[in-house]
């Protein structure tokens, strides 16, 4: 459903120092360099697959994404979505894809969201019967009731953004390119737009590519990753599997039902984490049967809890070895 190939956006930026000076000097003679957005990107997206797409700031993530659903014209490379070229945008294409930006609106700010929605509707021409049917299946797995006759200033972020949702997906895409589409929500908030997410993925076999700085988001619901960084790809496969590469070792999370030194603690792994006598503790996965032997046995250690390391640590090791080895 999605196909990138060698996939290259490269931005001429002017540049100039600051100054009275250089802002005359510029006006006649211009100094450019080549920004390198996107250099060489490639992978492959199949029906329904729902695949989180990760990266630093300016890493080229909202760029591809741009470039995908035919907002940006790649500067080399191929692209296809659902079986079409991007940019020709033609109209088969638009009918079949979304893009949903956290930090875009498309709901107009004094009217209520439903007077966007009938707009889309002529928009994208849906028929009557349909539009209704599926505004009433957006409505349930959304909780829009109350909020589709508010003026869409009196709405919270929060109710902005399933409102977004919406709105972006009336027509019933079967490709979904999501922006950080939690962002600035409150937990309780982004556990529903993720439920929605894997919802819709699930009924309608959409194709979903996510980009969020909330790993959260991503491990509930993408089970591959693709890791991009200074425009390069640095990972496509497994989410778990990348985990257990990177950095194998478990994470031991329990509390102490008496006084423990910071040094015992240290016999039994690498200490993560200590808030009064609640410890965390990184250890191999080999010696896991034996320290929670000891933890349950001699410590009479509570609420005990064995985790995979955060992505967050994992992607940052990722992200410090890219850079050390650009540099080198």
């Amino acid at each position: 459903m999605i196909r990138a190939r060698d996939l290259k956006k490269h931005f001429r930026v002017h540049k100039r120092p600051p100054g009275l000076a250089s802002a005359l000097k510029s006006l006649v003679h211009r100094t450019y360099e080549t920004v390198k957005a996107v250099d060489g990107v490639s992978f492959t997206i199949e029906r329904g697959e729902r695949v989180g797409f990760l990266g630093p700031n300016g890493a080229g993530k909202t760029t591809t994404l741009k470039v995908l659903s035919g907002l940006l014209h790649p500067t080399s490379g191929e692209v296809e979505v659902e079986g079409h070229v991007p940019f020709k945008r033609e109209t088969k294409m638009l009918e079949a894809i979304t893009l949903v930006m956290g930090q875009k609106s498309q709901l107009i700010w004094d009217l209520p969201p439903s007077e966007t929605y009938a707009m889309n509707r002529a928009v994208f021409d849906v028929p009557k019967a349909q539009f209704e049917q599926t505004l009433a299946e957006l409505t349930e797995l959304l909780e829009l009731g109350p909020l589709l006759d508010k003026p869409t200033r009196q709405l919270s972020l929060g109710e902005r953004m399933k409102c977004e949702l919406a709105a972006a997906l009336l027509h019933q895409p079967t490709t979904l390119f999501l922006d950080e589409p939690t962002i600035g929500l409150d937990v309780a908030m982004q556990v529903a737009i993720r439920d929605f997410v894997r919802s819709y993925n699930q009924r309608h076999e959409a194709t979903v590519l996510l980009t969020s700085h909330y790993m959260d988001d991503v491990v509930a619901l993408c089970p591959r990753i693709i890791v991009i960084d200074a425009g390069v790809l640095i990972h496509d496969g497994d989410l778990r599997q990348l985990i257990k590469t990177m950095d194998p070792d478990k994470r031991v999370s329990f509390t102490l039902t008496s006084p423990v030194s910071d040094d015992d603690l240290a016999k039994l792994g690498a200490l993560v984490s200590r808030e009064g006598q609640r410890v965390r503790l990184k250890v191999s996965e080999a010696q896991i049967p034996s320290v929670v032997g000891h933890l349950l046995g001699t410590l009479k250690a509570a609420d005990l809890a064995i985790e995979d390391p955060p992505l967050e640590d994992v992607l940052r090791v990722m992200f410090g070895k890219g850079k050390g080895s650009a540099g080198s």
